[in-house]
């Protein structure tokens, strides 16, 4: 689901290329987006794929089932394809009308920006606790108080 669907309801024809963009990777790795990775300090698939391209090292996250099947510089172009599709902003992502000419040509792309829901940081071993004992992951509480 898009960001700016889930958090704001708003719905464009970008929502479907972010959609695209975490497919195309689930694809790619045989993972779901919602995968934990302890050995990362990104909690899901959007956030590992991000910290290994960083790093130069996107092709780790290819499935041991597509490696001897696939060619490397394909499937390198279909992660940066996925990033760009994810990124945070509505605006920097192509329009689904690119997908075609992406995948089905050798034209260099641009970087990706970071993409959304690329959760950072661990959780576990951090105190997020108030003073009040009240718990909240990502340290943010709204409460909502309706009248009978």
């Amino acid at each position: 689901m898009s960001p700016e669907y889930a958090m704001r309801g708003l719905f464009s024809v970008k929502s479907d290329v972010y959609s695209f963009g975490v497919l195309l990777l689930e694809i790619i790795s045989g993972e779901r987006n919602s995968t934990y990775f302890h050995d990362d300090p990104s909690s899901n698939l959007i956030g590992h794929v991000w910290e290994l391209w960083k790093e130069g090292k996107a092709m780790e996250i290819v499935d041991s089932s597509l490696v001897d099947k696939t060619l490397d510089n394909e499937v390198a172009r279909c992660i940066q394809i996925g990033l760009l599709y994810m990124q945070e902003y509505a605006t920097d992502r192509p329009n689904m009308s690119t997908v075609v000419a992406m995948l089905g040509n050798d034209t260099p792309l641009p970087s990706p920006q970071q993409p959304a829901f690329a959760l950072k940081g661990s959780i576990h071993g951090k105190d997020t606790s108030t003073s009040e004992g009240a718990i909240s992951i990502n340290e943010v509480t709204v409460s909502l108080i309706h009248g009978r």
